[in-house]
This record gives C-alpha cells, structure tokens and sequence, in this order.
C-alpha cells in the first residue's frame, strides 16, 4: 500500500512564479527608458561627426592648395573630385565642402546659403528639431578660416 501522507513536490508554487514575474517587471521597469531613445543620442553623434569631417576636408584642401600655389578662387583635387575653392578654403556649397567631406543629402538634410549667403547647413535627417540638431559651414573671408558652428541639443535631436 502506497503512503498518502507524504508527497513529493517538483516544480515551482505558483507564489514563486509571480515573484520571478514581479522581479523581472521591476527590473524591466528600470532598464527600459534607458535603452527606449537611442536615435536622438545617434543622431547628435552623427552630426558631432559631420563636423569634423567639414572640418578635416577643409583643412586638408586647404593644405592641397596651399601646396599647388592654386589661386585663392581656383580649385584643388582631392581622390580624383575637383573641390571649388575661395580665398584658399572650400566653397560652402555641393562642389566644395559637401564634397570635400564626402556629406551628401541621402545621409544629412543639406540646406545651402542659410542663414547668411556663403553657409550650407547640415541637418541630421529625423531630428524632432532640426535647427536643434546641425551644423552649419561658412566660407573663409579673405585672410581667415572659414567657420564651422555645431549645434547639438539633448532634446531635439
């Protein structure tokens, strides 16, 4: 005969099931904002990156036509492109810094001659802001560099 009065448990009571669930509710809960947006902080980065690229491009052409004796509004090549130049730095439009930097508009939104003539601004694409998250390139004035202004705010890219 079989002894009914002790019985073997296996498995888990349902009260430790709902406290694993709880926990990992709990935890979820905490970790969830810090992974939910990510595309704002990718997209300050990429802009952060555009500008750097602006800025090596332009220093590099630079450096080109400074070592060809090119005229300060001739043109310089760079990996077989023809970069448009003024007063030794490259244009602000799509045959001079845009190309120079490799941006082009599939991967940035590019807006030319804002807010000054001679500036093209660089807009990172899905920005809940886009003046929140750019930078914009402004041809070098006679004996001076050109300008490269980023702006990158934590809400609005």
């Amino acid at each position: 005969m079989k002894n009914t009065s002790r019985t073997m448990q296996s498995g888990f009571t349902l009260i430790e099931l709902i406290m694993v669930i709880v926990i990992l509710g709990i935890l979820s809960a905490f970790a969830l904002p810090r992974f939910a947006d990510l595309g704002g902080e990718a997209r300050a980065a990429s802009i952060q990156a555009a500008a750097g690229s602006i800025r090596s491009a332009a220093n590099i052409a630079h450096a080109q036509a400074l070592a060809a004796n090119t005229a300060a509004a001739g043109s310089v090549t760079l990996e077989g492109q023809a970069i448009t130049m003024a007063n030794y730095y490259p244009t602000a439009n799509a045959a001079g810094i845009l190309l120079a930097a490799q941006i082009s508009s599939t991967d940035y939104t590019v807006v030319a001659d804002t807010p000054a003539a001679g500036s093209v601004t660089v807009r990172a694409t899905g920005a809940s802001t886009p003046t929140g998250c750019q930078v914009v390139y402004t041809e070098a004035a006679a004996n001076a560099s050109p300008s490269v202004v980023v702006t990158v705010s934590s809400t609005d890219c």
